[in-house]
């Protein structure tokens, strides 16, 4: 949940100033124990993504824009599940290569 927050604030997805849930809502939203919402939100915070205004409530922090080293951190977690399930389903690196190729030229409206 951690890093589901973390990926939209540096995606864009949540901006400067946003609301963010409060712990009731998000536990309720998630169906998590109040605890664990409650731990997400304080890690949040503790990163310095979050900020709690008094009168206001937590929202997203003001921060620089995201810089291509903090998405490419992200990313390596991503990247470490895909090579893992791609081993456990016995591909060749060239294999997982050629489909990722493939799949960013087609996201990419074809162009190469």
């Amino acid at each position: 949940m951690v890093y589901a927050a973390k990926k939209a604030i540096l995606a864009g997805q949540l901006r400067s100033g946003d609301p963010f849930p409060s712990v009731r809502a998000l536990s309720t939203a998630l169906k998590i124990n109040p605890n664990t919402a409650h731990k997400v939100q304080q890690n949040l915070i503790a990163e310095g993504l979050l900020e709690v205004l008094p009168g206001i409530g937590t929202v997203v922090a003001k921060r620089p824009v995201s810089t291509r080293a903090e998405k490419n951190e992200l990313l390596q977690e991503e990247l470490e599940e895909l090579v893992v399930e791609a081993k456990k389903l016995g591909l060749e690196l060239n294999e997982v290569q050629k489909a990722l190729a493939e799949h960013w030229v087609r996201l990419d409206g074809g162009k190469r």
